[in-house]
């Protein structure tokens, strides 16, 4: 039943086939080759922890600014600013700001004054100034005046703070150059879920005692950090970088080993500026904002308006924490065994190049490849008196088998169990019957053949309607094989050909032994394996057209019927040394 048979088609094994080369050169070489990658893959192993289970970091970020400076500002004179006038507002999560340099207005109401110019924008008459115009770049709304703004130019007047901001780059020195010295506490508790780890960069061990005096340029898990060396580690000047400020970032890595023999996890810091100095120069460099502080005054509200350039400080957290797991283990062993293919890789193509002579480079292919082709291809293998190797040609239904061109040629292989087998039958006493007669149905030979082809050398053979049947054994003009003793002795003698027979069937009658049908057939095997050898695997070999009809004159078909050329497989004298028949 068809059932049945896909059952038993599930129950089968298949596994490769192994060849298996004596060869002290090239077994050192294999095991040097898989030494050679099994430490590879242990140090990568070791190196990257493959054998780890890993999860990223959950971490929180707090900071505390410490530092005093004194500055000078204009109309004001010395003023002290600590933490709570040079610390703005947080704008991102995990960051801090840091003012270093300022521009004040002060004492601004609420009031008409003349705008401020912007690349040009002056007025002559009020016709220039539209009521109630502003844009992004305007301090106020125009009220349609056009007034003084200095002795020479007139501005449109608006509704603003007055008196409006007049400076646009900031003062250089720094005005709070001072806050390079100025230190942050950085606290860091970071969690990984997985494995229910929770750890701060301000580990045990450290004290009150041991914050009050830590550096970073002595110990690098110090978690407090002075302004000037974060700003210097980062590859910038913080005199420069003070002027129109910038972004920089403090970069906590924490790369953790959780397995209790090499438990390790503590924070690594590293810096690097996060805004684009370079191309900022051309168009709104640096960082600032604006902010104000209001009072009354007389019963009018007055501000006090501050532009802060300064640093932004962001502090970003990565890592990843690992601890053993068996089952990482096994992912990366089954993983890595692929790499033990290139030491096969290797040694095959040293064996097909000029390191091994080309002899033991094919003697390897065939033990190790077995070519198959494809059944739509039938590839015909032809040998000619006058060469001594074989052709491999593909069938044509339009061509002639003569004038077909080779894919490829090879050399002629012996079949050595031919060359046994023949002299040992041609030995007398065997159990032939030599009184046997020749068979009465033995015909005449058939009308003289008609002219001789154009792809005929030989002049013996006969044209054919079938390409793959339009064949000579000879390349060149020349005598015809069967012409040769040695052809009537090795492919016509009746004893010999009775001995083939009685060899594969040592029960068969003399009768049957006899009969013309089993004596052409064997006499066109001998005939391959005498002049073919062994035949290339999934080759069909094509025998000449004079040979052909001088086989069947001498053992001619009782109705005078042939089958023509078949490509079939053909059984060498070897196959029958075997015991393969």
């Amino acid at each position: 039943m068809p059932g049945c048979g896909v059952l038993l088609g599930l129950c089968q094994y298949e596994t490769n086939k192994l060849v298996r080369i004596q060869s002290v050169r090239l077994g050192s070489l294999k095991w040097s080759l898989n030494a050679f990658i099994l430490l590879f893959i242990c140090l990568m192993m070791l190196w990257n922890r493959k054998y780890q289970e890993f999860d990223l970091v959950v971490s929180s970020v707090t900071t505390k600014v410490k530092g005093v400076a004194q500055i000078n500002l204009t109309g004001v004179g010395e003023v002290v600013w600590d933490e709570v006038d040079y610390s703005g507002p947080s704008q991102v999560k995990n960051s801090f700001f840091v003012t270093t340099n300022v521009i004040v207005t002060r004492n601004q109401k609420q009031g008409k004054c003349p705008e401020v110019p912007l690349k040009g924008r002056y007025c002559r008459t009020d016709q220039d100034c539209e009521k109630g115009a502003c844009d992004q770049q305007s301090h106020g709304i125009q009220t349609g005046s056009c007034v003084k703004f200095d002795v020479l130019r007139k501005t449109c007047q608006v509704s603003a703070w007055c008196p409006i901001e007049m400076k646009s780059h900031p003062p250089r020195p720094a005005l709070l150059a001072a806050a390079e010295n100025f230190t942050v506490l950085i606290k860091n508790n970071i969690r990984f879920p997985a494995f229910n780890f929770i750890r701060r960069n301000i580990l045990p061990e450290m004290n009150d005692t041991y914050l009050r005096s830590c550096q970073r340029g002595s110990d690098s898990l110090c978690p407090i950090f002075r302004l000037g060396d974060v700003v210097r580690e980062a590859g910038e000047k913080f005199s420069e970088m003070a002027v129109e400020g910038g972004v920089i970032g403090i970069l906590i890595n924490w790369d953790c080993n959780l397995d209790r023999l090499m438990q390790h996890c503590k924070p690594k810091y590293s810096f690097r500026r996060l805004d684009e100095k370079e191309s900022n120069k051309t168009l709104y460099p640096g960082l600032n904002f604006r902010y104000a502080k209001y009072n009354i005054v007389n019963g009018v509200e007055e501000r006090t308006l501050y532009k802060a350039f300064g640093i932004r400080f962001d502090v970003m957290v990565f890592g990843q924490a690992g601890r053993f797991s068996f089952i990482q283990l096994i992912i990366y062993i089954g993983s890595t065994l692929s790499y033990y293919a290139l030491t096969t890789i290797l040694i095959d193509w040293l064996i097909g190049t000029s390191c091994y002579s080309a002899e033991v480079g094919q003697k390897y292919s065939e033990k190790k490849v077995e070519s198959v082709q494809d059944k739509q291809k039938c590839i015909l293998c032809v040998s000619y008196v006058d060469e001594n190797n074989i052709r491999l040609v593909k069938k044509s239904q339009k061509k002639s088998l003569q004038d077909m061109k080779p894919t490829t040629i090879q050399p002629r292989k012996e079949d050595t169990g031919h060359l046994r087998a023949v002299p040992s039958l041609l030995q007398p006493g065997v159990g032939l019957d030599h009184n046997a007669q020749p068979p009465l149905d033995r015909k005449p030979a058939p009308n003289p053949k008609p002219c001789r082809p154009a792809w005929c050398k030989c002049d013996c053979c006969t044209p054919s309607s079938l390409p793959q049947e339009e064949l000579c054994c000879r390349r060149s003009d020349g005598t015809c094989i069967t012409s040769s003793p040695l052809f009537e002795q090795l492919v016509l003698c009746r004893s010999l050909l009775e001995a083939y027979l009685l060899y594969r069937d040592p029960l068969s009658s003399p009768a049957q032994r006899g009969r013309t049908t089993a004596l052409r057939h064997c006499a066109y095997r001998q005939y391959i394996s005498w002049r073919f050898g062994v035949p290339p695997n999934d080759t069909h070999p094509a025998i000449p057209s004079c040979c052909v009809w001088r086989i069947r004159e001498e053992y001619p078909s009782p109705d005078g019927q042939y089958s023509g050329f078949s490509p079939t497989m053909m059984v060498t004298m070897q196959d029958c040394a075997n015991g393969e028949l």
